[in-house]
């Protein structure tokens, strides 16, 4: 959970925090906004709390020594100012960062130890579902595995093959037992919620999903194996003109059906749309999406996910989105496809949020201005200025 009253770095944290744990659960709160936590406030549900020194009129020691008197209370992580380090610490803070120009690889290091820590000193530190040498394979039957493809806090995926038929497939399999506390009961309730959103859709361009399976100490998700690599991969390649406009067309496509049935992506980006042999894309990776009205629990306000990159302004300032926010990302791939770059750089990721936010539009090269319409009806700072639906995006194409 993510508390400080500046939206800009709640979204920075959320960054350096989803590029290491894609599966992260992550919820934010504005003790500005949405006034003080109440003192009952037990963080129940939480791995760590980072707490950035933007509360108002409280200081940061108090916060966390008012946190720390609950002993069972998660590990807090404060962001402030040097001479706040000290006093942060004794209050019994977890570890302490300058607000500004803290390392990516500090952080990363400090929360996985506290986390390392967290599982040795509880039960939950055996009740993961190991590597093959740890017997994931006789958990899962049916399936011969043949390698593993990446790995999460939450879930692994591999590369298996159905054993009935011999048919490759892509197997998610969530590694946390689900009843073990409540983060882990709301990993799994995610897990089938990304199945449930895209199972029942037929769609040419998303990802076909197979099979559900769930049983006392796992679950898994078997999908369409793409092995013809993903866009990323070819946008390095570099496209032609017309390559760009046809898988924009197919992502579109993708889009709208999702939007159709009530689902944003809202981690659009070339790592997500992956290739078939017949040059197809497949929208993949709902892990992110979420149903709309979709009700915050915890806190009541809006979470922020994606990445910096391919947000939106509202999203990247943790305001509310909507299907035009997916539109903007997709005006960021499709400038990258068209010209290998994108549209906005900097040295940091807030800085990257600024920008999409305040920075003029990107103009495309002179041999492909017939696209700069479409693109800046895309990228409109404002979603009233955007395109307001995908199927607007298709009848432009």
């Amino acid at each position: 959970m993510i508390i400080d009253g500046q939206a800009e770095f709640r979204s920075l944290l959320m960054h350096h925090v989803s590029t290491h744990w894609p599966d992260a659960i992550i919820t934010d709160f504005d003790p500005i906004a949405g006034g003080h936590l109440p003192d009952e406030f037990s963080g129940a549900g939480n791995d760590v709390i980072l707490l950035g020194s933007e509360l108002g009129d409280r200081q940061g020691v108090d916060v966390v020594k008012r946190f720390k008197k609950n002993p069972n209370f998660p590990a807090v992580v404060y962001f402030g100012r040097k001479d706040e380090a000290g006093p942060v610490l004794n209050r019994g803070a977890d570890g302490c960062f300058l607000r500004e120009g803290f390392s990516h690889d500090a952080l990363i290091v400090r929360l996985s130890d506290i986390l390392v820590a967290q599982r040795r000193g509880s039960s939950t530190g055996s009740l993961f579902v190991g590597d093959k040498a740890a017997g994931i394979e006789p958990l899962i039957k049916g399936y011969r595995f043949i390698k593993k493809l990446g790995t999460s806090s939450h879930s692994s995926v591999y590369l298996a093959e159905r054993k009935a038929t011999g048919v490759k497939m892509v197997l998610k399999v969530l590694r946390q037992i689900p009843d073990v506390n409540e983060e882990s009961i709301a990993a799994f309730d995610r897990f089938l919620q990304e199945y449930e959103m895209i199972a029942g859709i037929d769609h040419p361009n998303i990802v076909k999903i197979y099979d559900l399976g769930v049983a006392d100490d796992h679950a898994h998700i078997a999908m369409e194996y793409l092995d013809a690599g993903d866009l990323r991969q070819r946008i390095s390649e570099r496209l032609i003109a017309a390559a760009a406009v046809k898988y924009l067309r197919e992502i579109a496509s993708a889009l709208a059906r999702i939007h159709e049935v009530g689902i944003l992506h809202r981690d659009l980006k070339p790592g997500n749309i992956m290739l078939r042999r017949d040059n197809s894309i497949a929208l993949i990776d709902f892990g992110l999406a979420k149903r709309l009205r979709l009700q915050m629990e915890i806190t009541g306000s809006g979470e922020i996910f994606g990445t910096p990159y391919y947000m939106s302004p509202e999203q990247g300032h943790g305001n509310p989105v909507d299907e035009r926010s997916d539109i903007y990302s997709l005006g960021v791939i499709f400038y990258e496809m068209l010209t290998g770059q994108k549209p906005y750089h900097a040295d940091t990721a807030m800085g990257i949020i600024y920008k999409h936010a305040r920075a003029p539009i990107p103009l495309l090269p002179a041999r492909l201005a017939e696209s700069q319409a479409l693109l800046n009806m895309m990228l409109a700072k404002d979603p009233k200025d955007r395109l307001q639906s995908v199927a607007e995006v298709e009848e432009w194409l």
